[in-house]
């Protein structure tokens, strides 16, 4: 990752984790929430950031807080289900599509 500043704020409100980059929205991931499930339907990372671990953060800030609000993931955006899969500490989180 470069030396850019990069946090992860989650909007309760749109049903969405935002990525903010130097404090610029460059990307979110958006869930639908079921109970105690929380559904990723779609995650998107604006393409100048390609490359740069970028929705990795995305990914981890959304999971570490699925985690900490006890919920279960279901991910049904491939971007989020690729993350789990290559990230074993994330595998007990998640329910089958």
């Amino acid at each position: 990752m470069s030396d850019r500043q990069a946090t992860v704020s989650h909007d309760a409100a749109q049903q969405r984790y935002e990525l903010l980059v130097d404090g610029q929205p460059l990307g979110f991931a958006e869930y639908s929430e079921e109970g105690e499930r929380m559904v990723f339907t779609h995650t998107e990372v604006d393409p100048s950031l390609s490359g740069q671990g970028l929705g990795s953060v995305l990914a981890k800030g959304a999971l570490e807080d699925a985690r900490r609000r006890g919920k279960r993931v279901v991910p049904q955006c491939e971007f989020i289900a690729r993350y789990i899969e290559r990230h074993e500490q994330w595998q007990d989180l998640a329910d089958p599509v």
